[in-house]
């Protein structure tokens, strides 16, 4: 039964593949979405990166504080 699936999984991987290289409209699909992923991906590296940024920063002044009394 998983040799069936497995192969059956390969199977559609194989001409999905084959489908979108020899189709324009399916590879131009396929760019976009790629595409738009990236920039969604972008966009939330770029908050957790400022999330991150301001947590440490609170976390400095909050040292500074302590370390100043």
């Amino acid at each position: 039964m998983e040799k069936m699936f497995c192969l059956g999984l390969l199977l559609g991987a194989v001409s999905g593949a084959l489908l979108v290289a020899n189709s324009y409209k399916a590879r131009s699909l396929v760019k976009k979405s790629q595409a738009e992923v990236m920039q969604k991906v972008d966009e939330m590296m770029d908050e957790r990166l400022k999330a991150q940024t301001e947590k440490s920063q609170e976390g400095e002044e909050k040292q500074s504080g302590k370390a100043k009394k």
